[in-house]
């Protein structure tokens, strides 16, 4: 045999053995020159199908499902707490194209939680939102924003029911105030009430009516 043509005179061994892990979809560890960290399942020298991912500068770690290369399919990214060093979930939920797409949850600093549908890496679809002051919104989304019909309830029971564009209170709506036994039905626009109209509503069983009921025309 000529010299050069034996298989291990033509390249190192470990060269054959990552090439059978990518067409085999095996499990192994490759470090990037950054000091990232992958393991996981391989497909033509790309990360596919089971793995996780290990962002050596901030610690992230993603565990989940891979295709041709990035992030696709089920998986949950976790970051740790400066702090306590301990890991702390960020998002659990459906990936495609490295980008969270379809249902999932959301933590974020503070308490906040949002869990819902998503779209392109933003909150898209149907979702509901858990905010850090007590508020919460259910309903429609597009872009990161509520937007179509939703519901924001306040701590205090306080309720908006109605359109929204934005992020903002638009189109027709109701507002019920729960404290007061009234409600305000109309039509808004960027968080303002334009026109509407304003009746009593449960107001015997209110914890705090005003001074004077509406008068009955």
């Amino acid at each position: 045999m000529p010299i050069g043509k034996h298989p291990r005179a033509t390249e190192p061994l470990w060269h054959e053995w990552d090439r059978k892990a990518q067409k085999c979809g095996l499990r192994h560890t490759v470090y990037a020159v950054n000091g990232d960290r992958y393991t996981g399942e391989w497909l033509d020298n790309l990360k596919h199908g089971k793995g996780t991912q290990v962002w050596k500068r901030t610690g992230a770690v993603y565990s989940g499902d891979w295709k041709f290369g990035k992030r696709d399919g089920y998986g949950s990214y976790s970051v740790p707490d400066p702090i306590t060093k301990e890991y702390k979930k960020v998002y659990a939920g459906w990936w495609k194209n490295d980008k969270k797409c379809g249902y999932g949850v959301m933590f974020y600093p503070g308490g906040e939680l949002y869990e819902g549908e998503w779209s392109g890496g933003l909150r898209s679809g149907w979702g509901r939102m858990y905010y850090r002051d007590g508020c919460t919104y259910e309903g429609q989304w597009l872009k990161d924003r509520p937007d179509g019909q939703g519901m924001l309830r306040l701590p205090n029971e306080n309720r908006y029911e109605g359109g929204w564009k934005g992020g903002k209170k638009h189109g027709p709506g109701k507002f019920f105030y729960l404290d007061k036994g009234q409600l305000l039905e109309g039509i808004w626009a960027e968080d303002i009430p334009k026109c509407g109209t304003l009746i009593d509503f449960g107001r015997d069983e209110a914890p705090a009516p005003t001074q004077y009921p509406i008068p009955k025309v």
